[in-house]
C-alpha cells in the first residue's frame, strides 16, 4: 500500500510514512472486509460511516506538517485509524465522535495500541471543544456544509492550521486554513468524496 498508493502519488513526509507504515489499517476494518484493507479507497464502518481512502489519510497529515508535540483536535473519530497516526505523529490528540458505537470501539483499538496520547470523546465535532483549545491542528473527517467557525477560533492564533472537507455531497473540496491571528488563510486542495458532518444542534 504504502510504495503503490502512498508514495508514488506523492507523498514524501517519511514520518508519516513510516507511520503508515507501521500501523496496520486492517486491524480497523470490520473483520469481513480485512482483505480490503490495502486497497486505496474507503470501506464501510458501520452507522453509515466510512474508513477514508489511505491516500487521502497521508496526504492530509503531510499538509499538516506535523514534527511532534503539537496538540491536535479531530473532528469524526470514526474507525480511530487516523486518531491512531495522529497520537503517532503529535504530542496530544482529542478525538470527538458523535456515534458512541464507533467511539467505544476505537477507543479499545487505540488503548490496544498503547496510545495513551489519544483521547476519544463522544461529542458534537460542530461546537469543537473550547475548554482544551488552543490547538495547533485540528482535522475533520466528514464535511459540514461551512467550516464552522467554533472550530476556527480554536486554532492557535499564530499558524494553527485546519485540514478538512467541506461541501455539499458530489461537490466537496478538500480545504486548508491557516490561522494568523484574526485572519484565515484558506485554499482548496482536491475534490473529495467525505460523509457529511452530522449535528451542530445544542439541546
Amino acid at each position: 500500500m504504502i510504495l503503490r498508493q502512498i508514495e508514488a502519488r506523492g507523498i514524501v513526509d517519511q514520518r508519516v510514512l513510516e507511520a503508515m507504515h507501521f500501523l496496520p489499517r486492517d486491524r480497523f476494518v470490520p473483520e469481513e472486509l480485512r482483505r480490503f484493507a490495502y486497497e486505496d479507497g474507503p470501506l464501510p464502518i458501520g452507522w453509515g460511516q466510512t474508513i477514508s481512502q489511505p491516500f487521502i489519510v497521508a496526504y492530509t497529515l503531510e499538509t499538516l506538517h506535523l514534527v511532534g508535540g503539537e496538540r491536535v483536535l479531530e473532528i469524526g473519530t470514526g474507525s480511530g485509524y487516523e486518531a491512531a497516526l495522529l497520537g503517532m505523529l503529535s504530542g496530544e490528540v482529542w478525538s470527538l465522535e458523535r456515534v458512541p458505537g464507533l467511539a467505544s470501539r476505537a477507543s479499545a483499538l487505540l488503548i490496544d495500541r498503547g496510545l495513551e496520547n489519544v483521547h476519544v470523546i463522544l461529542a458534537d465535532g460542530f461546537f469543537g471543544l473550547p475548554e482544551k483549545a488552543p490547538f495547533d491542528a485540528i482535522v475533520l473527517s466528514a464535511a459540514p456544509l461551512d467550516l464552522p467557525s467554533a472550530l476556527l477560533n480554536q486554532l492557535r492564533p499564530d499558524g494553527g492550521i485546519l485540514v478538512g472537507p467541506e461541501g455539499p455531497q458530489g461537490t466537496q473540496s478538500l480545504v486548508y486554513v491557516l490561522r494568523s491571528g484574526p485572519s484565515f488563510e484558506r485554499k482548496s486542495l482536491m475534490d473529495v468524496a467525505f460523509v457529511p458532518m452530522l449535528g451542530g444542534v445544542r439541546d
